[in-house]
């Protein structure tokens, strides 16, 4: 189950700020009976102030609700509760590979036949897919009216707009079920107060939006890769069990960088792979809640012998680690681009397969890192005198790369997000090291 929602996202779903208040209260672990999940769904039993327990289960792959108590709101109090504990705990929940029904009532057999439950489930199945596409589609319309009225203003407008503003635009989208296309306004809001060039920023992520609205308009003619680009952007997630049921790439994969973000409670790690022999990209995503640790088993500086599938995607990069063959070994080179017209063309035939992509995995291998007379990193240069500029970084990463280079070259990994480099990691004279904050 793949854990893309925060504490704001899940209250924004709420139908009144009542109920979003109460659910607050019931996202405490003593007010639920039992608790349970698996890939496709969450559920617990609430006591609440009859005999019974209510019985709330929320589907997670289509995103709805049930509960068996009598309110007539959707999704209720005790569903956005239950959403609420599971961010905040999931440990608290036990994992079963079969998800409880609430049609069933609980420690009683199921008189229907199990031919007769998948004609119902999968019927069911249908009617949700079907409904969030249409409130996807809502969503998305209301956004195109947005997006022109925004633009026919004028960009300077958009400076002066406070971030509730964006927020509530990104808002509408969550409730519309499109929580990709969300994320995307509420980071835009940063742009028009980022300094110089915020126009050219703006108009660029403005245009990758309108990019996607027009893509999904005309979603059924695009081939499967492209669909998926354009669904994963919105928010849909791929079934990580039958991504895992494919046929991998197995190769010796370097782990070359590292990045961990913050977001209310949820921590995103990502983790850069880059095949010795296939020269491709992979990224490991991995999420924890609140106080859970995250994944220690990639580890920057370091390699493994194993089978990776990727997500369905027209410039695949998000991957899942299928099979582990060997034990982690030492990087003992840095690979990647030779100059910066090479990667920056790698760049160009990327966006040009998937137009989304935020952040494109760079290793180059032969730069020297350039700073300012006030010591800070101004970027980094190739042996043809091309210059990448780099995102502000600590002092401390920029101490690091000062020490390995001392003047001279180095290899070095990092993000590009179209406008700066982020350095992660460098390379120099059998020293990995990693550029931490």
């Amino acid at each position: 189950m793949s854990p893309i929602w925060t504490h704001k996202q899940i209250l924004a779903l709420a139908p009144d700020t009542s109920s979003a208040k109460n659910a607050q209260a019931l996202a405490v672990r003593s007010k639920w009976l039992s608790l349970g999940y698996n890939q496709q769904a969450i559920w617990g039993e609430c006591q609440g102030s009859g005999s019974n327990p209510y019985r709330t289960q929320i589907d997670i792959t289509e995103l709805a609700f049930k509960c068996t108590c009598p309110s007539q709101k959707t999704p209720c109090k005790h569903a956005i509760g239950l959403f609420l504990l599971f961010a905040d705990q999931k440990d608290a929940f036990t994992e079963t590979p079969q998800k409880t029904s609430l049609d069933t009532p609980k420690h009683q057999p199921d008189k229907k036949t199990e031919s007769t439950k998948k004609v119902v489930d999968t019927a069911a199945q249908a009617k949700r897919a079907e409904m969030r596409y249409n409130k996807v589609t809502a969503g998305m319309q209301d956004l195109e009216l947005w997006l022109r009225d925004l633009v026919r203003q004028g960009l300077a407008v958009a400076q002066g707009q406070p971030y509730s503003f964006w927020d509530t635009a990104a808002a509408r989208l969550v409730d519309a079920q499109a929580p990709g296309v969300a994320r995307m306004l509420r980071e835009i809001a940063s742009i028009p107060h980022s300094g110089i060039g915020w126009e050219e920023r703006l108009l660029t992520q403005l245009g990758r939006v309108y990019l996607l609205i027009s893509g999904f308009k005309r979603l059924e003619t695009f081939p499967a890769e492209m669909q998926a680009d354009i669904r994963t952007q919105i928010g849909w997630t791929q079934n990580q069990e039958e991504l895992l049921t494919k046929v991998g790439v197995r190769d010796r994969w370097l782990i070359l960088g590292q990045r961990v973000t913050e977001e209310d409670k949820l921590r995103s790690q990502f983790n850069w792979l880059w095949g010795e022999q296939s020269q491709q990209a992979a990224l490991i995503l991995n999420f924890a809640y609140g106080s859970q640790p995250l994944n220690t088993s990639l580890i920057p500086g370091t390699s493994i012998d194993a089978e990776l599938v990727f997500f369905e995607s027209a410039y695949p990069l998000r991957s899942l680690i299928k099979i582990f063959y060997n034990p982690a070994d030492l990087v003992d080179k840095m690979p990647g681009y030779s100059s910066i017209p090479d990667m920056m063309q790698a760049y160009a035939k990327a966006l040009a397969r998937n137009p989304w992509i935020e952040q494109f995995p760079v290793a180059l291998q032969a730069v020297i890192p350039v700073f300012n007379d006030d010591g800070s990193c101004r970027g980094v240069r190739d042996a043809d005198g091309y210059m990448l500029s780099t995102i502000k970084i600590s002092s401390q990463q920029t101490w690091q790369l000062l020490a390995l280079s001392g003047g001279h070259a180095v290899g070095i990994f990092g993000e590009w997000n179209g406008d700066r480099f982020l350095p992660l990691s460098a390379y120099a004279e059998d020293t990995f090291v990693t550029l931490s904050k």
